[in-house]
């Protein structure tokens, strides 16, 4: 197989993205910060700026995929599997809402029928998968995404442990402690994914001007 093509980006565009990069994370943190501060009635729940945050993440994701895959039409089949991968993470961000005002679980058929349909589709579409993914494996875009997964569900997961928490502050433990350890970091691991999108969406763009020159 012929080496995937690059696409150049200038380091002074390099350097601009990674300044706007900090400072969103910078951003998102003293977010974090504030809510613990003024919000000491909804922070940390399913109505407090980090739940929210999640929640306006993963959507503009949702958004970035779809343009990529249905208007620029670059990787269909990969951008259709991180799509259902987000949305799915979306709909699960929601389920103390679907509990409560529709049905038990009801995050979980949600999930079901997104992620089924999709992997089948790839799965019938494995050829062009694996031609895409050849591609897209060797971009930054990727290596971050990885790391935004990685970040939301193992390491969050490990680090907001109840157990590890109470060993940690012994009789001075509650519940918050595990609740704001798990939510912050999720919202890193998000923050992650949602700049690996921004980055796919730009690369998008740039192969996609590539093909409208070519043609």
């Amino acid at each position: 197989m012929p080496l995937p093509p690059s696409w150049p980006i200038e380091f002074k565009t390099i350097l601009v993205r990674a300044v706007l990069y900090v400072l969103f994370i910078g951003a998102i943190t003293q977010g974090a910060y504030l809510e613990a501060l003024y919000l000491p009635t909804v922070r940390f729940s399913e109505l407090g700026f980090t739940e929210f945050t999640q929640t306006l993440v993963l959507a503009t994701c949702c958004a970035m995929l779809i343009y990529i895959r249905q208007v620029l039409k670059v990787w269909p089949t990969i951008t259709l599997l991180l799509l259902a991968f987000v949305a799915a993470s979306l709909v699960r961000e929601q389920d103390h809402f679907l509990d409560n005002y529709v049905a038990d679980d009801t995050w979980k058929v949600l999930v079901a029928l997104i992620i089924l349909p999709t992997l089948f589709w790839v799965i019938k579409q494995r050829q062009h998968f694996l031609e895409e993914f050849a591609y897209y494996s060797n971009t930054f875009a990727f290596g971050l995404f990885n790391a935004g997964v990685l970040t939301t569900y193992i390491f969050s997961r490990l680090y907001g442990r109840q157990e590890f928490w109470q060993l940690i502050l012994e009789d001075s433990y509650i519940g918050t402690f595990k609740s704001v350890a798990e939510e912050v970091v999720e919202l890193l691991g998000y923050s992650l994914i949602l700049i690996a999108t921004l980055e796919l969406l730009l690369l998008a763009r740039r192969i996609y001007r590539a093909r409208q020159i070519v043609t």
